[in-house]
């Protein structure tokens, strides 16, 4: 897949590398700490659709929005989930 700058680290082509950090974060969290696939899935899918996502990156507040999506104690910077 080209990259586009609507994407997501893991559609991203050149940018395996990177999403294997989501993976290790994702198996670092708690079962406690980490949000359900359902709730995952719905967060991207804001951030998928959000005019300020860049690369898989927030414009807001800079993190890898696959990242942030994982914990279930965080929240959109643009309040939107």
């Amino acid at each position: 897949m080209s990259n586009c700058k609507r994407c997501l680290l893991n559609e991203i082509a050149g940018k395996e590398d990177v999403y294997a950090h989501v993976q290790k974060t994702r198996a670092l969290l708690s079962k406690a700490e980490l949000a359900s696939d359902a709730k995952y899935d719905e967060r991207l899918s804001v951030c998928r659709d959000c005019d300020r996502l860049l690369e898989a990156t927030c414009l807001k507040c800079g993190c890898y929005v696959e990242i942030r999506a994982l914990k279930t104690d965080v929240h959109c910077p643009m309040k939107k989930w």
